[in-house]
């Protein structure tokens, strides 16, 4: 028999691949449902030990150095979820039981603990006991692509539907909690009217993020308006938000885009966006009739 689904309290959970992910796309929902007294429970699934160090006095931290990037950057995690409100963060299987894969098609996708060489199911059923543990109503993960082709957020994506489903399962992993079935899940999302949004005021940009493309259209990644179900709002969070940007230092420079899209809350691209894929989708409003809560219907 499933877990009662009438339990009090909202509790939202969050799966996402490395430090500083949280905050890019999800940090303003994340501050808002921690602010409105929601359970908010984030899980990294690596230390993001391959990123690159944008701090020169850092430098000695990187992968071909000392290694010693992901210790650092557990600190960043921790300042950033500070700033968000979040008081709950968890690394799936402990802290390093899997490493940060690099880029698609680099030598670090290969080594013995990179995340994209994890045992699925085993991975997966890591999450099966915070799942049963916490009994959120909401999940929050990447969509099958991992949003731009990361082979650690489409992990990330494999073991979060995965594990959600397992949860649900009495006959798996009977002694880790009783079977939770999640009522909704979402894979964040980036409208392409927002991405055309931030392609046209950075089109003279000396250091244009978008390079030379001109329409959102001939990006790889991106959801067209009205696939999108859910927009948070952001811009009661913005400073939170960007305060949880600053504290990921040595992957988010002090001047980097991400600081004036995050900003922009007149725009939508200022906001959070999110595609339901499981569950029965609650009442929106405007022309697409979007979601302005997660919650919405439950």
């Amino acid at each position: 028999m499933l877990a009662d689904m009438t339990a009090p309290g909202r509790r939202l959970l969050l799966v996402h691949a490395h430090p500083d992910d949280e905050v890019i796309g999800t940090g303003a929902t994340m501050a808002r449902y921690a602010a409105e007294g929601a359970a908010v429970t984030l899980v990294t699934c690596t230390l993001g030990e391959e990123g690159e160090v944008l701090v020169p006095d850092l430098a000695m931290l990187a992968a071909d150095q000392a290694d010693q990037l992901g210790g650092y950057r557990i600190g960043e995690l921790e300042r950033s979820c500070a700033a968000l409100g979040i008081t709950d963060h968890r690394f799936l299987g402990g802290v390093g039981r899997y490493r940060d894969s690099g880029m698609m098609g680099e030598p670090s996708n290969d080594k013995p603990r990179a995340f994209w060489q994890a045992d699925l199911r085993e991975a997966a059923e890591q999450l099966v006991a915070v799942i049963r543990e916490l009994r959120p109503q909401v999940l929050i993960t990447y969509d099958a692509n991992g949003f731009y082709g990361h082979p650690d957020h489409i992990q990330a994506h494999r073991v979060a539907m995965l594990g959600a489903e397992l949860a649900a399962d009495p006959s798996v992993l009977p002694d880790s909690g009783e079977p939770w079935q999640i009522a909704k899940v979402y894979w964040t999302a980036i409208p392409k009217s927002a991405l055309q949004q931030g392609i046209d005021h950075f089109a003279e940009s000396e250091n244009n993020p978008f390079g030379g493309v001109t329409s959102a259209e001939d990006l790889p990644f991106g959801s067209a308006d009205k696939d999108i179900t859910a927009r948070i709002d952001s811009a009661r969070f913005i400073e939170h938000k960007i305060a949880a940007m600053r504290a990921h230092a040595t992957q988010i420079a002090a001047d980097n885009w991400l600081f004036f899209l995050a900003g922009n809350a007149d725009g939508s691209f200022g906001s959070e966006h999110f595609t339901l894929v499981r569950g029965d989708r609650g009442p929106g409003s405007g022309e697409y009739d979007w979601e302005t809560d997660l919650f919405a219907g439950l």
